[in-house]
């Protein structure tokens, strides 16, 4: 697997070269500012691009851009942000385009090399994947009003699992109940959301982008 890296700090820019050649990823690039990430994305058009949200010059937002602008130019260019706090708004923007591999982890996660790599692969593959610890705290600032009122709670307990990224078999898997009762359970999230047959994959992040927008 080819992968692009932007990270500023030269420890952890090293640290996840290693990892990911450990484990027989090819870095063909890595970068240390917002200006070198997007012609490096659009250079080698990696199978998956690992990003820190704040990047120099300015420490704002710079790597979340250059993945925006590098999706526009390569629509479903898999994108694995890293991030260092929970910022609802780049998790949003991420799956608001709604095509190819997105994902939003905190730096933290990178020292579970296991959840890390899994994580890599699932993104590269198409898959979308949060972190649980920035589900959990976009959870504690629900409001108590909003789309989500009509879900049951358990019905709430499976969305959040898919925020997550997790397939069907693997939520069935957390909750210990069938993939049927999943099945289900998600048909009838997207009924109260008004989410219309279009995909399943499509619904899914429309889904989970309700959820995130409370």
């Amino acid at each position: 697997m080819r992968v692009v890296i932007a990270e500023d700090l030269a420890l952890l820019r090293d640290g996840l070269i290693h990892i990911l050649q450990a484990f027989d990823h090819e870095v063909v690039a890595s970068v240390d500012n917002g200006p070198a990430l997007l012609p490096a994305l659009l250079r080698h058009r990696p199978d998956v691009a690992v990003v820190d949200v704040r990047l120099p010059p300015t420490f704002t937002d710079e790597g979340l851009q250059a993945a925006i602008a590098a999706r526009a130019e390569v629509p479903g260019l898999p994108i694995l942000v890293l991030s260092q706090h929970v910022e609802q708004l780049y998790a949003r923007e991420l799956l608001a385009a709604g095509v190819g591999g997105i994902g939003y982890l905190l730096k933290d996660r990178v020292s579970h090399v296991g959840q890390f790599i899994d994580a890599v692969g699932r993104v590269a593959g198409g898959g979308t994947v949060m972190d649980p610890e920035v589900i959990a705290l976009l959870l504690a600032r629900r409001p108590d009003t909003g789309p989500l009122d009509g879900l049951t709670a358990r019905e709430r307990e499976v969305l959040a699992l898919m925020a997550e990224g997790r397939s069907n078999a693997a939520i069935a898997g957390r909750l210990f109940v069938t993939e049927k009762a999943v099945s289900k359970h998600i048909n009838s999230i997207f009924s109260k959301l008004g989410l219309p047959p279009s995909g399943d994959d499509n619904r899914r992040v429309m889904a989970v982008l309700t959820y995130l927008d409370q």
